[in-house]
């Protein structure tokens, strides 16, 4: 047979092409115990291997502040992997009734106003976490013990909400490992609990997961031009919202997260320009069940200074001190964010515009 008959055909480009190439694997000693940490490796058979004592300590990478020039190499070329110790849960009451393990943290991405590199220094590269059963037993025991959800909230009427993706992308992880799927099917099989993650990156290999409407998508949007500057190594808003109506179809029950809203001269404009985008694409079946969070900026002094040292574009907006004040987080963090009684008339004429546009996406919290 003349095999030249019949030419290779190359392979679509992956969500992840051109972000991430790993070049080096940190890992935890335990972790070729695991079947999941065996996959990973088996993944990136090429990359350089360096065992840690912790994910969380490595040496020469987190608190490294020469690492700061180098963001996004760092992200584009290191993996970590880990063994998740802590089960712990936490409440939130806003994207979510609770904030689960994580099955990973850290992302490809580089959004600039990300909250998550504050924990890790100078670098923020993912680690995944290859434990994936004992974390989804711990929510297979928690949901368990909730039970059904007596009392409607702003959060779900229906269901317990696990946010599954609070300190990673989802998106990105599910090219990474199939903790993603693996969580995605957990949830269809808990009467009374369903996952949930934001994203900024479509990855349509999630169309195939069948999540049965046990887990929400929220695709996070802003202004294009303002994406461009913000939204680092991200799917274009253009796309993101090009997938919604497929996702919709696919099972999954997709929300809007508009987050965060960066106050800039003219962003009034450049809002209704998205809105008016989002209602002549999104079909009557996904406007039926939308929801929206919005979501103001809250950036942090450590984090501007890190993004001084590999974006300083980025920070002629997001750092404003004029129009700033100190904020403590809930998690304790000291952070700015736009002043009370400013911030407050913003949210509402926010939510005004958003009702003129599209009157049908209800909002669930704005803050």
């Amino acid at each position: 047979m003349n095999l030249d008959l019949f030419p290779t055909v190359p392979a679509p480009p992956g969500p992840l092409d051109g972000l991430l190439k790993v070049s080096r694997i940190y890992l935890e000693p335990a972790v070729e115990r695991y079947t999941r940490g065996r996959d990973i490796l088996a993944r990136f058979p090429d990359a350089e291997r360096v065992e840690v004592h912790s994910h969380g300590n490595i040496p020469g990478l987190f608190g490294n502040e020469g690492n700061a020039e180098a963001w996004n190499r760092i992200k584009g070329t290191t993996l970590v992997l880990g063994v998740k110790k802590t089960m712990r849960f936490e409440s939130n009451g806003r994207s979510a009734d609770f904030l689960p393990p994580s099955m990973a943290n850290g992302c490809v991405m580089s959004c600039a106003y990300c909250y998550v590199p504050r924990h890790k220094g100078y670098a923020n590269p993912v680690t995944v976490f290859v434990n994936i059963e004992d974390i989804t037993a711990a929510i297979r025991r928690h949901a368990g013990k909730r039970g059904p959800k007596h009392e409607p909230n702003t959060v779900d009427p229906r269901y317990w909400v696990y946010d599954i993706g609070c300190n990673s992308d989802c998106s990105a992880d599910a090219v990474l490992s199939d903790n993603v799927r693996d969580m995605i099917r957990l949830f269809t099989t808990l009467p009374h609990a369903m996952g949930s993650f934001a994203t900024k990156l479509v990855n349509r290999e999630l169309l195939t997961y069948s999540p049965r409407g046990k887990t929400r998508i929220r695709f996070s949007l802003m202004p294009p031009s303002k994406a461009k500057l913000l939204d680092v190594r991200t799917s274009p808003i253009a796309a993101r919202i090009a997938a919604i109506d497929d996702f919709v179809a696919a099972g999954y029950e997709v929300h809007l997260n508009f987050s965060p809203v960066v106050i800039t001269e003219g962003w009034q404009a450049e809002y209704r320009e998205l809105f008016q985008q989002l209602d002549d694409s999104l079909s009557e079946k996904t406007k039926a069940q939308l929801a929206a969070e919005i979501i103001f900026l809250t950036h942090n002094e450590r984090l501007h200074e890190v993004n001084l040292r590999w974006h300083p574009k980025a920070e002629e907006l997001l750092w404003r001190p004029g129009l700033q004040e100190a904020k403590v987080s809930q998690g304790g963090g000291a952070n700015v964010r736009y002043r009370t009684g400013m911030k407050g008339k913003l949210v509402e004429e926010f939510k005004q515009l958003l009702s003129q546009h599209m009157p049908y996406c209800r909002v669930r919290y704005a803050f």
